[in-house]
């Protein structure tokens, strides 16, 4: 069999994650369904991991095949060099029983296909790293991980929103649960912000709950990567969602669940009126805290 080192989201062999990982597959299987912003994936076929050493580098083979690629992205998107997302996608990463979150390299707001060529590299040298393979070992996992890459085209949100189709604390029941806080959404899931929450009824999306947070923190696009910086005054004690973004938020989080078979925990990005899905996993413990869990 012929080997694939790069997949778009859009071709339908990206829905292998022995291929993509488990964002990328993921990613691939909703993207034809959902708004899912267009982006391609490096394979688990195309890194051979060499010596650990503090600066990675692929190929010179893949490194014009990555390039290309952005290339091509960069049409798809209408811009001469797109702002992109690049996340790690382990093929065993985003399942049932081990999300791996924050345990490999996330790199947001990388343009240029330079900047993108190190980030791929990156990414794909945090599958060795001491903290990945200190989870594996935890979670009875294989030490020898087989790691994508997912380059994306990054929406600059005005809002994020993280939104589980069920509460992982158990304590709400019959609701969907959603944290929203302005710009990118590292603060939101790094949890250096307390976001607005919002529950939503799963057998009437109109009948909504929110609390309103004194929002400090929001992340912000520079002109290279990204920077946290204070809320302005008037958008602090201002609601992020209108009770029709967060019921549309709370119809996607259930109809992902259904297309899926189990609770999800998702990611996505209101880029004005239009909303955008970003990542989609299993909730793996539910048991966990809303908010604060981490890079993902």
């Amino acid at each position: 069999m012929r080997r694939v080192d790069l997949l778009w989201l859009d071709d339908p062999a990206a829905t292998d994650p022995g291929l993509t990982g488990g964002k990328g597959s993921a990613l691939a299987r909703l993207a034809p369904r959902h708004t899912v912003p267009p982006g391609f994936c490096i394979t688990t076929t195309a890194w051979s991991p060499g010596p650990p050493t503090d600066q990675p580098c692929l190929t010179a083979d893949l490194a014009a095949t990555v390039t290309l690629a952005y290339a091509q992205l960069a049409v798809r998107c209408g811009v001469v060099a797109p702002a992109t997302a690049v996340r790690s996608s382990a093929a065993d990463e985003d399942g049932p029983s081990a999300s791996f979150a924050g345990q490999h390299e996330t790199f947001i707001n990388v343009s240029g296909a330079e900047a993108v060529l190190v980030a791929v590299a990156r990414c794909f040298a945090t599958a060795g790293s001491e903290q990945a393979l200190a989870y594996r070992r935890r979670h009875g996992l294989p030490t020898t991980a087989r790691m994508a890459v997912v380059v994306q085209q990054l929406v600059l949100a005005d809002v994020s929103v993280v939104a589980f189709s069920v509460d992982p604390t158990g304590a709400a029941q019959g609701e969907v649960l959603i944290n929203a806080a302005w710009g990118l959404g590292e603060s939101v899931v790094g949890g250096t912000v307390t976001p607005d929450t919002y529950a939503v009824s799963r057998d009437d999306p109109a009948a909504v709950r929110c609390t309103v947070a004194d929002k400090h923190r929001m992340t912000v696009a520079l002109a290279e990567g990204t920077a946290e910086t204070d809320v302005p005054a008037f958008l602090r004690r201002a609601p992020t969602l209108d009770l029709t973004q967060a019921s549309a938020v709370a119809q996607l989080a259930c109809d992902l669940e259904r297309e899926t078979g189990a609770p999800v925990d998702i990611e996505c990005a209101f880029r004005g009126d239009r909303l955008y899905l970003l990542q989609c996993r299993p909730i793996t413990t539910l048991g966990a805290r809303v908010a604060g869990k981490g890079g993902r």
